[in-house]
């Protein structure tokens, strides 16, 4: 019996302790963080510095509300940030999870608009499928029906494009025509919708828990930046997952050197050791807001000194060990593994991502890519299986939630060849005892 719950019944055991990529419960069993919790634990748990820089703040103090004082903690953290940051957005705004940090672009969009005198933008733009955080404001431009259709009558809905998946599509990702399809997508909507009342476009640089790792096709994130800039519609950059050096940069939108008005960052950005999150700001949009009464917004722990102490050694430690260069290395080599398991399995329709945020999808049908019956609920049973074989991984719906099945593997990026062989066999017996249950694959593994 327990007094404490979160999403689903489904057991699992206590943790004891937790090293590197490594968690070991209380029976003694130990397991491979293959996903890094939730695409958070970057430089893997339990890290020395890190430790020793937030006892050396809890030495100093653990919080100081921010309109009572200013932090060193915070200003370190913040110039950092910005120095990592596109030239230009150099305002950063701490909060404590990924949820706060797209709800307080949301909001700084708005007040922004308004200092422009255009009281008539407010609708944001974002993609279907799509996952942006659980707040309500959050929610609403979030595209997964499952979490978003009960809370439909508390939110303003907000119009959607279609994700550029152009694997389901059968278009060549490669091909600059396919971006364009995609991006011009987004063109016809600021249209339809009016262009006076568009208020900002959002987008995962590479998409995270509702699309798989999706990278965008060629062109694709040029071209939705003029015209976000055509038609004067802030560019939003949700690198919450992406952001910390995952996929071989430190923010996602740095492979395809695009500028955004507004970035949100949590998750990696302070590596599971405390809550920590951050907007990032173009200056202007700042300047403008703050001249006209203040940013209308704010969370009781914002720029925790502890919480920033932690960011700042974690920000430290993938600098110091080049952590962003091993994801870009150890993601080339994950992505041929996972590309190995593909031709042994029939079930992985595709495989994709960058970096160490990569992904495989199951299909019933590789050519037509079919999905997997829904009721099997591979999603899930994978995961349990891969538990079983000491190994965690992330899964979610790929399409809008209601089915497909897609299975992110993300380890920390301190990883190495040698425990990429580990997880691989972990997750090679996985599938074949998966593929053992499905009747038209039983045969085949």
């Amino acid at each position: 019996m327990t007094n404490l719950f979160y999403q689903t019944k489904s057991p699992r055991p206590v943790l004891d302790r937790a090293e590197g990529i490594y968690m070991w419960d209380t029976d003694g069993k130990r397991y491979i963080d293959g996903s890094s919790g939730a695409m958070v634990s970057n430089i893997g748990h339990s890290n020395p510095a890190v430790l020793d820089a937030m006892r050396a703040q809890m030495d100093k103090s653990t919080f100081g509300y921010r309109l009572h004082f200013q932090t060193e903690a915070s200003e370190v953290l913040a110039a950092k940030t910005a120095a990592l940051a596109p030239e230009g957005l150099n305002k950063v705004f701490f909060v404590s999870g990924g949820s706060e940090a797209v709800e307080s672009t949301l909001k700084m969009a708005r007040q922004y608009a308004l200092t422009q005198g255009q009281s008539q933008r407010f609708k944001v733009i974002s993609r279907y499928p799509s996952y942006h955080g659980c707040t309500l404001g959050a929610l609403a431009i979030t595209g997964y029906a499952p979490m978003t259709a009960p809370f439909d009558p508390m939110m303003q809905r907000m119009p959607k494009v279609p994700a550029p998946r152009a694997y389901l599509d059968g278009l060549d990702p490669q091909d600059p025509a396919t971006g364009l399809h995609y991006a011009n997508m987004l063109e016809a909507k600021i249209l339809e919708e009016g262009p006076d009342t568009v208020l900002a476009f959002i987008v995962e640089p590479v998409g995270g828990a509702s699309t798989g790792a999706l990278v965008p096709p060629t062109g694709y994130m040029q071209r939705i930046r003029e015209i976000c800039t055509q038609y004067g519609v802030l560019l939003i950059h949700d690198e919450v997952m992406t952001g910390g050096g995952r996929t071989g940069r430190f923010f996602g939108a740095e492979h395809w050197d695009v500028t955004p008005d507004l970035i949100s960052i949590s998750k990696g950005f302070g590596g599971g050791y405390v809550p920590l999150g951050a907007m990032i700001a173009r200056d202007d949009i700042v300047e403008a807001v703050m001249g006209a009464g203040g940013f209308i917004h704010g969370f009781t722990y914002a720029g925790n000194p502890l919480a920033c102490a932690a960011g700042c050694a974690v920000l430290d430690q993938i600098k110091e060990h080049d952590l962003i260069g091993n994801s870009a290395r150890m993601g080339d080599k994950l992505a041929e593994r996972l590309r190995g398991l593909m031709q042994r399995y029939p079930l992985i329709g595709d495989v994709r991502g960058k970096g160490l945020l990569m992904a495989f999808e199951l299909m019933a049908d590789r050519n037509t890519k079919a999905p997997l019956p829904a009721n099997l609920n591979a999603h899930a049973r994978l995961v349990d299986i891969a538990y079983d074989n000491g190994l965690i991984i992330y899964s979610r719906r790929t399409r809008g939630g209601t089915s497909g099945d897609h299975f992110l593997v993300c380890p920390p990026m301190i990883v190495d060849e040698a425990q990429l062989d580990d997880i691989t066999d972990r997750l090679d017996r996985s599938l074949a005892s998966y593929m053992a249950e499905i009747p038209q694959f039983s045969g085949a593994a």
